[in-house]
């Protein structure tokens, strides 16, 4: 008895228990893509949170790259002193999942003393919910001439690499107007 008065006490104090959180990255991350997520290459990835929405990073690319809808996604060329890389992205979606516990039973009680429903029984009728919540990423692969990986730890080209992707990065996450990127080209 003393066990189950626990288990409720704890189920009132922590209302949502999670189970998946999807990573907090502040700036960027690198990683293997298998290692974050299934789909992406076997590369290391340059991995940022995106806060606009789908498919802006791809607008993004298309208008400043100038590729007019064709192969935004893969390959796309730029140069670091006049040496060819070729970057390909990813948009990437994690979500975190936790169980609401305590909002369907406040729901309940709320409605009993206000009034609403005189069956005793709706207490524990209740079903605990499911929270969903997305979060958005952005995973680049840069690749060179030769399809070696830029920004493998071994690679001489990894420092210039990174440089340019920050870059990149901060300049998509200032932009809102991306037909402004045309004039500064």
């Amino acid at each position: 008895m003393k066990n189950v008065f626990i288990l409720v006490i704890l189920a009132f104090v922590q209302s949502c228990i999670p189970l998946r959180v999807s990573p907090n990255i502040e700036d960027y991350k690198i990683a293997k893509g298998k290692s974050f997520n299934r789909g992406l290459t076997k590369h290391q990835v340059f991995i940022f949170e995106d806060p606009k929405d789908e498919s802006e990073f791809y607008n993004y690319v298309d208008v400043k790259y100038q590729l007019y809808n064709t192969d935004v996604f893969y390959n796309v060329p730029f140069f670091i002193n006049d040496v060819p890389y070729y970057f390909s992205f990813y948009e990437v979606e994690k979500k975190d999942k936790s169980i609401d516990i305590l909002s369907p039973t406040l729901g309940v009680v709320a409605n009993r003393a206000i009034g609403s429903s005189d069956n005793p029984s709706d207490l524990f009728n209740e079903e605990p919910q499911l929270r969903v919540e997305g979060n958005y990423y952005i995973a680049i692969s840069v690749t060179d001439d030769d399809g070696k990986d830029c920004l493998d730890k071994n690679s001489l080209s990894r420092p210039l690499v990174l440089n340019y992707l920050r870059a990149l990065k901060k300049e998509y996450l200032a932009t809102h107007n991306y037909n402004e990127l045309l004039f500064k080209n």
